[in-house]
This record gives C-alpha cells, structure tokens and sequence, in this order.
C-alpha cells in the first residue's frame, strides 16, 4: 500500500498543472461556429469567383449552384443561431454573474500590440505581459462580430431583394453582393494567415477542444491571468441571494430578447416575396421573342392545294428580286410548313433567315455558289421540297445581287 501510494505522489509530481480556460459550453459553442464558419466559406467563395475551374468542379461536385446555395443558406441559419445564443449568455454572466468584461478593447492592448511588434523585430528584450485575453484574441472576436454585422445585413439584402428594394434604392443590392463577398475573402483570409498562425503554428493551443491550459502554457499567454488564478482575485464571489434576484429581472429580459431575435431570423428567412407571388397569372398567352425587323407579309397556313409557280423574271424585264417582292413571298408559300414560326431554321422574316439556323449562315450575300441553300438544292440534298430551275435562278439572283431586304 505505501509502494502505490508513493507511485501515485510521484504520478502527481509529474503530471503538470493544468488551469480551466473554457467550459465544455464554450466549446461546444466553438465548434458549432467553426463548423458554420467553414461551411460558409467553401461554398461561399466558389460563388465569388464562378468562373473559376475549381468552383465549376466543386459546384458540380455539389450537383449544381441551387444545391451549393442551399448548403449556404443553412450555414448562414446555424451561425444565426450560434450567435444569438452568445448575445444571451454573454448578457447572463455581465448582468447576473457580474463577470468583468475582459473583452472589451483598452488603451492596454494598444500598447501589448506596439510591445509585441518591437519585441518581434528584436527592439525589446522581453515579451508583454497579457491577462485573460491578448489584443491578439480581442481582435479576432471583434472582427468576427464586425464580419457577422456587415454579412448579414449585406446578406439579408442579397437572400430578400424584391423586400430590400421596397425600403431601400434598388442600387444597395449589386453593392451589398460586392461587399459580402469582400468581406467573405477578407475573413477566410484572416482566419487561414492569422487565426491559424497563433493558433496551430506558433504553439498547438488545445484548450478549445480539452478546456484547459498547462500552468508552463499560461505562463507563456497569459501570465497575469495565471498571478490572478493564484491569487484568488480571479473570479468574483456571488452571493446565492443576489444571484436569484439578478435570475429573475435577467430571465423574463431574455425571453423577450429570445422572442424578439427568433422572429428576426424567421423573417429573414421567410420575408422574401418573388414573383410568383408578386406577379398575377398571366391567362393569356404572350409572345416571348418579338424580332425587332417585323414580318413583311403575314405566313399563310399550309395547305392542300398546290401553289401556283411564280412566272419567270428575266434581268431585262424586272428589278433585281428583293425579300419584300419575291423571295420572301417564295419561302412563304414554299418553306413555311417545315421553317415556320419554329424549328431549327425560320423563314418567315428577313432577320430570321439572315440569321441562318444550325448548320450556319443561309446564304452569303453576293456569294450564290457557296451559300448553303443554293447548295443544297443544286446537290438535290433537299428533298422534302424543290425548287423550280426559274426559282433557283430567281434565289441566285438575289443573293448576287446582295440579297437585299
């Protein structure tokens, strides 16, 4: 019994001592942000640079941008939540626990950042010394709430346009997309140079993921909160009484606040009306593409009856042919059954047979022999309806004469 009791002073001898730095709640609440932080960022950027190779792959590994966004929107709703749960327990432990407020910026961290920098470039012989939070920490947690402030205002008008624009110049949401995507390059930026730096780099900080800190690690960080720890001053005694009493003015607050909070996430959810809703039916049918080179002369239905053939021109007797005068009517009694107002190739208007179909150009103004559709009726390609020799030599002479309008 006394060798066992011996081994165990020795095993405490040489374990070191370790001191609290969060709570199993702190890093929770850590790890929920991280997760929604990380999210946001993967599929955040690839929507900020679209046409680059590496989006386009991770999109489409994603199925596609509705999907990306979906995954998005989703981060966007957790950190949403992880950050309305922070405002009421950082409201619980000022009001009711009376913890000081070790956060907030002081003239102190100003200094600790000019100690820091002369000490690094070798103008000073030792380190500052920094309590509970370095301004290096404070930095990091204001930047994050700056980020959220700017992200989701610019988020909201960019999730709820239609909404936004109501309220505001319809100007504000091209500017709220360039500033959220900014302000997202800019945070992913100082969370990989920074974040991880302090973090994973210069000395593997594993208390947000065990809790605590090594006595030899607090020393090194945060040495006046460690001369605290040992002092006993670093926490402030509560009495039982004035605690409930706090209880009992903060817990009705906060539900108000909770209230109050959830229906702002709810309406920046659902607030949106686009227009299906915005927009009545249309009951009747509208033409969805008008060419801007109206059609000369109405198409006529196909029929059964055979159409009479066009009498012979000769260069002698008439003007050189025009679309408007014998071309245009040639394809409107020949061509409109199959290139009609549809398909591949439309025939019912100059614009629309200038502009070819998808085998190309349909012909080439002043150029008969290499223009398509004098080839495919000379070739007897065409098939389903040809030409007469009189109304190919009419089409040649047309297009020769730079198959004008």
């Amino acid at each position: 019994m006394a060798t066992k009791s011996k081994a165990r002073k020795e095993a405490k001898k040489q374990t070191p001592r370790s001191y609290v730095r969060f709570t199993l709640a702190q890093r929770v609440e850590h790890v929920l942000m991280l997760l929604s932080f990380s999210t946001l960022g993967l599929t955040g950027l690839p929507q900020r640079f679209a046409s680059h190779p590496v989006s386009m792959w991770f999109i489409n590994i994603l199925g596609g941008i509705d999907n990306l966004r979906t995954i998005h929107h989703t981060a966007a709703i957790v950190m949403m939540f992880g950050t309305m749960y922070h405002i009421l327990v950082v409201g619980y432990k000022i009001f009711v626990e009376r913890q000081r407020m070790t956060m907030l910026p002081v003239l102190q961290d100003a200094k600790d950042a000019l100690g820091v920098l002369l000490y690094n470039i070798g103008f000073k012989k030792s380190r500052p010394q920094m309590g509970r939070y370095t301004f290096e920490e404070k930095a990091e947690y204001w930047a994050f709430a700056w980020g959220a402030v700017v992200m989701g205002f610019t988020g909201f008008l960019m999730w709820n346009p239609v909404t936004a624009s109501k309220f505001l110049p319809g100007e504000f949401v091209p500017a709220a997309k360039a500033a959220h995507g900014g302000e997202a390059v800019l945070a992913v930026l100082a969370i990989i140079v920074w974040h991880m730096y302090s973090v994973h780099i210069k000395m593997f900080n594993k208390a947000m993921w065990t809790g605590r800190l090594t006595e030899e690690e607090m020393l090194h960080e945060h040495p006046l909160e460690l001369a605290d720890i040992k002092a006993g001053v670093a926490e402030r005694p509560v009495d039982p009484v004035t605690l409930r009493k706090r209880q009992r003015i903060y817990y009705p607050v906060a539900g108000v606040l909770t209230v109050i909070m959830l229906f702002g996430i709810y309406g920046f959810i659902a607030v949106e009306d686009t227009a299906l809703t915005t927009i009545p039916p249309q009951e009747e049918k509208v033409e969805v593409f008008v060419p801007q080179t109206p059609t000369p002369i109405p198409t006529p239905l196909p029929t059964s009856t055979p159409t009479p053939t066009l009498p012979p021109t000769t260069p002698e007797s008439a003007l050189p042919p025009t679309w408007t005068s014998v071309i245009g009517p040639l394809f409107a009694s020949k061509c409109s059954e199959c290139h009609g107002d549809s398909g591949g190739l439309n025939l019912s208007t100059y614009a629309s047979a200038s502009a070819g179909g998808t085998s190309g150009p349909l012909f080439i103004a002043g150029d008969p022999a290499d223009s398509l559709i004098i080839l495919k009726f000379m070739s007897g390609e065409h098939t389903y309806m040809t030409l007469t020799p009189e109304e190919l030599a009419l089409l040649e002479a047309w297009i020769l004469n730079g198959a004008v309008e």
